[in-house]
């Protein structure tokens, strides 16, 4: 399977769909996606009309940046069993978002049964499913789901954590150091990596107080997540930062990769560099790591 180029993912605000001022400011933002969001944010009266407002707000879809690279686009659909969900997920897909978000996932089958849902209304492949580990089935279920993200004609593309609802539907307490929610937020990693996935971490709900976000990002990124959704703009540059690759590493990052370079390393798996054995998964990391700095102008 063709490794896709590197999209950064470090920020990923939700905008609610019925928020007319909010969705006026997307194409000044400086978050790598936006989740237009048809679900939590969108009382159940408005959810029709919100809806509605999908031809318009991609009809000023923002264009690339300095770095070649345009915000994706990706809309939260209701859940497929609701009175919404099939709705939101036709409309959707006929705008072709990057991404289309799918709430309440239980089981591969709901990740199956929406791409053939897609396939079925020539929805071109660009059209990515990502998918919200929310509830206590999406969890013991996780391994399989993943496992999805290796056939590239499921779409499933990236996982986000529902740190919310995980702890309403459990009762686990949401201390601000989320402790009880760490367990299962590195679940959510490792399964996302072993299906090739990118992994978001959840929102932090407080969005004033930004001291508090920037540990969260901090631990996120000690936890291996990719990026962070967020609920407020406020927020944006915080995570942008913590998901960058930190000046450090990228100077490790160039050595590794300038001493394997060196004619008289080719083809060696293991070199000695600065005292230490360097292995070329090493390489692979530092490789990597250089990528998503250049994509992200770092």
């Amino acid at each position: 399977m063709t490794a896709e180029p590197y999209r950064p993912r470090r920020s990923v605000l939700y905008v609610p769909a019925s928020n007319d001022k909010a969705l006026a400011k997307i194409a000044q933002l400086s978050c790598d996606a936006v989740i237009i969001d048809l679900e939590d944010a969108v009382a159940p009266a408005d959810k029709v009309a919100a809806r509605e407002k999908l031809p318009a707000i991609f009809a000023n879809r923002p264009g690339a940046n300095h770095l070649g690279h345009r915000c994706e686009m990706v809309v939260r659909v209701n859940a497929l069993a609701s009175e919404w969900g099939a709705d939101d997920l036709l409309a959707a897909a006929k705008f072709e978002p990057d991404g289309i978000l799918l709430s309440k996932v239980a089981t591969p089958r709901d990740i199956l049964e929406v791409g053939d849902v897609l396939d079925d209304n020539s929805a071109p492949d660009s059209v990515k499913l990502w998918a919200m580990i929310e509830t206590p089935r999406a969890l013991l279920n996780i391994g399989a789901i993943a496992e999805l993200g290796r056939d590239p004609a499921s779409r499933l593309d990236c996982f986000v954590a529902g740190t919310n609802d995980l702890a309403k539907d459990t009762g686990v307490l949401a201390t601000p150091d989320r402790r009880y929610l760490v367990p299962w937020l590195l679940q959510m990693v490792l399964a996302a990596r072993a299906g090739g996935l990118d992994m978001l971490d959840g929102v932090a709900n407080d969005f004033r107080d930004l001291d508090a976000f920037a540990r969260e990002c901090a631990d996120a990124t000690a936890m291996g997540f990719d990026g962070k959704t967020l609920i407020h703009p406020a927020q944006i540059d915080a995570a942008n930062r913590a998901f960058a690759p930190s000046t450090a590493a990228l100077t490790e990052a160039r050595l590794i990769k300038d001493a394997f370079s060196r004619a008289e390393n080719a083809g060696k798996g293991v070199i000695a560099l600065n005292g230490r054995m360097v292995e070329r998964l090493h390489l692979a990391q530092a490789e990597k790591l250089l990528a998503k700095a250049a994509a992200i102008g770092a």
